[in-house]
């Protein structure tokens, strides 16, 4: 028997219309990032004639701009059209731990914006709605656009300020003599477990440009007789004689088949006392909102990979030889997988 619903109560249609014009508060965002208005807040409140005078834009546009940001409760506008920064604002600073102002400038961007635009066309063909776009995927448009790039890198690096501590704070890493992060950029996650845990050594591995970027922050931390830093392909292979490897945010990128290639290289370095930990967004069963459920699209317009469910993870481990023994469950919206040799 057909069940027949009620239509929607005007509050439940002004509700989906602010779900739909959402794009809104990411233009917004993106704009105040792009001009720097946080950094303009940060001593003291200012008048629109001062920030647009500074940002050299129209007074009276950037004016409604910052007035839907007071809406947003990113800044607050006092009398004489005069705004200071709120705490949430304070997060679109470019001189914090954590500042997300590379997220809104690279999200807001058309390298970002106009493959979103064109996810219909992946839910029609099942490909990247980004090669459509670029004719290529991001990780080449990246290395041909180093404006791209350095925003990107950026926007890594706050998300990671933000991440890392979690990380540590979720998984005892006090076991491990040896870390291997494998794919592991330019070592903001090494670094920080070995600064935890003095009586460690560790290895970097990822790409040689990008193995070439790390030197210095592995310097910065003082860990150059403790980090080994090795270039390579994680397709190829990966060093041995660590007693655990980590794959941050790594199989996401990336479709089944390629991810089960990279844990089985990760499977024949591991010795039998040695504990693999993916760290991923896991996707949890239920109707209920979760940030992954929407980078799960992101991956959806750019990439070739996914976000996962815990069954997914244990799937593809099962096929590359390994076991899921457990799941640890970050302050974040990462995961910390525990697999072991199977």
């Amino acid at each position: 028997m057909a069940v027949i619903l009620d239509s929607p109560r005007p509050a439940e249609a002004l509700d989906m219309l602010s779900l739909i014009t959402s794009y809104r508060v990411t233009q917004v965002i993106h704009v105040a990032a792009r001009l720097g208005v946080a950094d303009l807040l940060t001593d003291g409140d200012r008048d629109i004639e001062y920030l647009a005078e500074r940002t050299r834009t129209h007074a009276s546009s950037l004016y409604r701009v910052l007035r839907a940001l007071a809406g947003l409760g990113i800044v607050r506008e006092g009398k004489s059209r005069v705004f200071a920064l709120t705490r949430l604002g304070q997060s679109l600073r470019s001189d914090v731990s954590g500042s997300m102002r590379a997220w809104a400038m690279m999200v807001g961007g058309e390298h970002h914006w106009d493959p979103w635009g064109r996810l219909i066309d992946t839910v029609h063909n099942g490909t990247p709605a980004f090669e459509h776009v670029f004719g290529k995927g991001p990780f080449q448009y990246y290395r041909e656009h180093p404006d791209a790039e350095q925003i990107f890198q950026a926007a890594l690096k706050g998300l990671t300020e933000v991440v890392n501590p979690a990380i540590l704070d979720a998984y005892d890493f006090s076991a491990f003599r040896r870390i291997a992060d494998i794919g592991g950029g330019t070592g903001r996650l090494i670094a920080s477990l070995l600064q935890a845990h003095p009586g460690a050594s560790g290895i970097l591995f990822d790409q040689r440009d990008v193995i070439a970027r790390a030197h210095p922050l592995i310097e910065e931390a003082r860990l150059q007789g403790r980090c080994e830093l090795i270039a390579g392909d994680f397709f190829s292979g990966v060093p041995c004689g660590a007693d655990a490897y980590l794959l941050k945010q790594i199989l996401h990128d990336w479709d089944d088949e390629r991810s089960i290639a990279i844990l089985r290289q990760c499977r024949q370095a591991l010795t039998e006392q040695g504990r693999l930990l993916i760290i991923e967004t896991v996707i949890p069963s239920g109707n209920g909102p979760f940030y992954g459920k929407l980078l799960d699209i992101e991956m959806l317009v750019s990439y070739p990979g996914r976000e996962r469910t815990s069954d997914e993870y244990r799937a593809l481990l099962i096929k590359a030889g390994l076991k899921l023994t457990r799941i640890a469950r970050t302050s974040t919206f990462v995961s910390i997988i525990e697999a072991v040799v199977s």
